[in-house]
This record gives C-alpha cells, sequence and structure tokens, in this order.
C-alpha cells in the first residue's frame, strides 16, 4: 500500500506530516511513500531530501490522491479534498469531529476510514501518538516568545548602574500540555510565573518548576482524569464566579497573561473578561491559545493581533506550532508514523483498523461507511494525577509545645536506654575478658562513637546517602588506626599505617565523587 502526503492548502499553514526521516520508518513497515512536490519545502525539507529517502515525487495534489492508498495532512480537510475519498481509502489528520458535521457525513458517503488525531485517548500506551500534546507542547513555548516580542521590558529582573528593573509577572491559565510548556519557558526566562487550573491535584506539577499555584478559596468536587480522559471537566457556576473574582484581583498585577483553557468538543470558556483586560497596565500582553476554539478572553479576534484603547496587545493567532514548522512537522510525522505503527501490527505494508483496539477505535470517526464518532470510553482509563493530600492542620502554640516536649521525652528515654544497654554489656565484656583485650576494646568503641558522629552530622548537601554510610565506617578505622599507631607492637603500627592510608583514600576520594557529581548539576 501507498501513503501520500499532500501539500497542505490553508494559508500560512507550513507544517507538513511526513519528514525523510519518518517516511523511512514507514517503508520498514512495508509501505511505499509518496509526498506532493513541494509539500515540505516551507517546513525546511526538499523534494531532494524526500528523493534521498526513496519519497516518490507527485506532480499535483489530485495524482497524489487518486494513487495513495493512505493519505495524512496536518490540517481539517476541504470539502474538495474529502470529495476524493474513496470507500477504499484511509485518511489521517486532524479533523474536528465534533463541530464537522458536514465533513463526517460526506467522508461516509464515501465510505472512506477517517483516523482524526486529536482524539487518539490519553492513555499509556497512546502517548507516542498523541499529537495534541505534540503540537500544544509547541505552542505554549512559542507563545512565551510571541508575549515576550510584544513585550516592552525583561522577562527576568535587573539591577545595573543605570537602575533597576523589576521582572515580569506571568500569569498562566491551564495547566495542561501548553499551559505546562509556557510555565517552563517563562520561568526560564527568569520571569515569576503564576499558574491556575480548575485542577488542584497539578498544583504539584506546577510548583515544581518553579512557577506559584494559585488556589481558590472554594470547595467543588471535581471529575478525576480518568472520567474526563485526562483532561479537564465543565466547572459549576459558583465555581467560575470564584475564579472571575479571583483574576480580577490578579488583573492589575499581571504583565503577560496566557489563557490555554479547553474543553473536549466545546467551545473554548471565557475566562478573561473585558473589565479585566481594562484592568490591566499599559504595554501588559495577552496570548490566547484558545483562540481556534472562540478564545478565553473577551476581545480575541482569531488570528489577528490588537491593541485595545487602554493599550493591552491580545494576540489570538491559531498558528503557533506552524512557526516553528520544522520542529512541529518532526513531531507530527513522528506521531502519525507511530500510529501507522499500530495499524500495520503485522508490518506487511498492509492497513488493519482494529475496532476492538482502544486507541484505533478512538481515534476513527469514520469506517465502512458508518460514523463511528463519538467513540465509547476506553477499556483502559486515562491514568488520574493523585489528588493533592489535604494540608495539615495548623496547630496552636500550646500544641506545638506539647508535641515538641513528647518527642524530646521519647528520644531522651531511648537514648536512656541504649546508653543502659550498651554500660551492661561492657560491663559484661569486662568481668569475662582479659586487660590486654578491653584496652582494644575501649578504642573500638570509642572509634566507633567518635567517627560516626563526625562524618553523619556533615550536611547530606555535601555528599550522597551512600557516600555518607560508607565514609562514616572509613571514619571509625581512621579513627581506631589513628589511636593504634602508637602502640609498640610493629605488626599493630604496619596494619593501622596500612588502615589509615586505606580509608583515607575513601573518604578524600568519596568527597572528590561527590563534588564532581554536584558540578554536572550546577548552572554554567
Amino acid at each position: 500500500m501507498k501513503i501520500g502526503v499532500p501539500k497542505e492548502v490553508l494559508p500560512g499553514e507550513n507544517r507538513v506530516a511526513m519528514t525523510p526521516e519518518s517516511a523511512g520508518m514507514l517503508q520498514k513497515l512495508g509501505y511505499d511513500c509518496m509526498i506532493e512536490k513541494g509539500a515540505g519545502v516551507a517546513a525546511g525539507f526538499s523534494d531532494k531530501d524526500y528523493r534521498d529517502a526513496g519519497v516518490e515525487i507527485a506532480k499535483t495534489a489530485a495524482s497524489l490522491w487518486k494513487d495513495a492508498d493512505i493519505i495524512a495532512k496536518v490540517r481539517i480537510p476541504t470539502e474538495t479534498e474529502l470529495k476524493r475519498l474513496t470507500k477504499d481509502k484511509t485518511l489521517i489528520t486532524f479533523f474536528n469531529p465534533g463541530g464537522n458535521e458536514e465533513g463526517l457525513e460526506l467522508a461516509k458517503s464515501k465510505g472512506a476510514t477517517v483516523i482524526a488525531m486529536e482524539m487518539v485517548p490519553r492513555i499509556s500506551r497512546a502517548q507516542k501518538m498523541d499529537a495534541l500534546s505534540s503540537m500544544a507542547n509547541i505552542a505554549g513555548y512559542r507563545a512565551v516568545i510571541e508575549a515576550g516580542n510584544n513585550f516592552g521590558r525583561f522577562f527576568t529582573g535587573q539591577v545595573t548602574a543605570a537602575g533597576k528593573v523589576p521582572p515580569a509577572k506571568v500569569l498562566v491559565v491551564g495547566a495542561g500540555v501548553a499551559g505546562l510548556a509556557a510555565i517552563g519557558t517563562s520561568t526560564s526566562l527568569g520571569a515569576i510565573t503564576y499558574a491556575f487550573d480548575v485542577r488542584p491535584e497539578v498544583a504539584e506539577q506546577v510548583e515544581s518548576m518553579g512557577a506559584e499555584f494559585v488556589y481558590l478559596d472554594f470547595e467543588e468536587e471535581q471529575e478525576d482524569g480518568a472520567s474526563t480522559g485526562g483532561y479537564a471537566a465543565v466547572s459549576s457556576p459558583e465555581f467560575r464566579e470564584a475564579q472571575l473574582a479571583k483574576f480580577r484581583e490578579l488583573a492589575p498585577e499581571m504583565d503577560i497573561v496566557i489563557t490555554t483553557a479547553l474543553i473536549p468538543n466545546r467551545e473554548a470558556p471565557k475566562l478573561w473578561l473585558e473589565d479585566m483586560v481594562k484592568a490591566m497596565k499599559p504595554g501588559s500582553v495577552i496570548v490566547d491559545l484558545a483562540a481556534e476554539k472562540g478564545g478565553n478572553v473577551e476581545g480575541t479576534v482569531m488570528d489577528e493581533k490588537i491593541v485595545t484603547d487602554n493599550g493591552v496587545t491580545i494576540v489570538g493567532y491559531t498558528d503557533f506550532p506552524s512557526r516553528m514548522a520544522t520542529q512541529s512537522s518532526t513531531l507530527y510525522a513522528n506521531n502519525i508514523r507511530h500510529m501507522m505503527t499500530d495499524l500495520t501490527p503485522e508490518k506487511d505494508g498492509k492497513i488493519n483498523v482494529n475496532m476492538e483496539d482502544d486507541v484505533i477505535r478512538g481515534s476513527t470517526v469514520t469506517h465502512a461507511g458508518e460514523i463511528t464518532f463519538p467513540p465509547p470510553p476506553p477499556k483502559v482509563q486515562a491514568i488520574a494525577a493523585q489528588k493533592k493530600a489535604e494540608p495539615p492542620k495548623e496547630l496552636t502554640p500550646e500544641e506545638k509545645k506539647a508535641q515538641e516536649l513528647a518527642a524530646f521525652q521519647k528520644q531522651t528515654k531511648n537514648q536512656v536506654t541504649l546508653i543502659a544497654i550498651g554500660a551492661v554489656l561492657l560491663l559484661g565484656v569486662g568481668l569475662v575478658a582479659p586487660a590486654s583485650f578491653m584496652q582494644h576494646f575501649i578504642v573500638f568503641v570509642l572509634a566507633v562513637f567518635v567517627g560516626f558522629q563526625v562524618i553523619w552530622n556533615v550536611s547530606h548537601s555535601l555528599h550522597t546517602p551512600l557516600m555518607a554510610i560508607t565514609n562514616a565506617i572509613s571514619s571509625i578505622i581512621i579513627l581506631g588506626a589513628l589511636m593504634q599507631i602508637g602502640s609498640g607492637s610493629f605488626l599493630v603500627v604496619l596494619l593501622a599505617a596500612l588502615s589509615i592510608f586505606m580509608a583515607g583514600i575513601n573518604i578524600f576520594g568519596g568527597f572528590l565523587v561527590t563534588r564532581r557529581m554536584l558540578a554536572m548539576f550546577q548552572k554554567s
């Protein structure tokens, strides 16, 4: 069978669904590959690159659609493209089945199989095919770069001879894939970054990236990620009001706002209203990544950048991945290639649409003359993040004092018990052992005690836990050897000297290795 990739017809779309590298992988599955002339040029892949990879170059889109058994695209197909389908063809692309009823009906009438890449279920096995996440990751990164391009100051704070520049304050609304990518980029650039999400369980992820999670003083039971396919669910009116109130409180302080909130098969919720835009400082920037679904911001104009009366820039571009076409095409082509791997279990160059497979069934929207959208819930549910544990109850000063006293008493009791046991053992050994043995035994006991305390009390930031234990043992050896090196016996002196030498190598070598390990994690 032959896989064909046409040139995208949407103006400004620079991505392509096949790269020379992915073509090589598809050929290993047994497929022949073809691409329309010039389809990869805007993404940085020439026709020569494809020829060198063994890909046939089709002169026109019509000839490609006619000859190919499987067509892979990026953007939602046009009516003209859908009319070129036949019952023996398979189309793999973004399709927007929830808002493309005419497209579904036309594909059904043609009897073709359509696989919508945005419908890939968010389960562990399907992560490699999750094109939405691949593109969202790029969009989140690019949104921060675009905001910086329209922002008149540094992201990071600076103190110079000419004066002090405060750091920018960035709010990211929605901590999905795009939101987390935006958070990572913003914190890397040095901005003070805040993030909000209706799912409080993502707070740990946000904080691990150096941002501050914005909590609401509102209790609402949210659906978990398993029941919503890994996406956020619709909130109650009461929660929405509390959310808007928090945004109104934050609006005057924020320099940059990036909104990423989407709900599957619905219009994007309006979260940043007109009064919030008016409350922001002149020169502030809003990037609305939900513009294609109606936008999270009142005033967003799809595919345009506008400046409001109070000097706030609202960016509503929907082509952020296309603005990084080489990177986006590489990731999307890999998603397609992994999908083809699942569709070709025998690696014999023949497609097998197995409707019993969770991933294939979930992403197939038309098949065998039927509309198969929406799909049933996958048998393997999306893995929901664990909900954050309830914060510990705040103790009163009296309770804290009582708790500390109880801990001290318990520790003291344990220490007294251990000392008593040690004393009894020493007494027993002293009664039965000769005086010469007791001299060495006392040295051993003191070396153990002092050596362990010397090393174990070193800050753990200076050595790994493994080094802490081995160095403690080495310190016991070296202290005991130092105390014995003055002995009159030549054999004892020799053994003590060797012990000092070998234990010294372990101690100093351990700290040297640890220092080199720490240096690997230091910023240059």
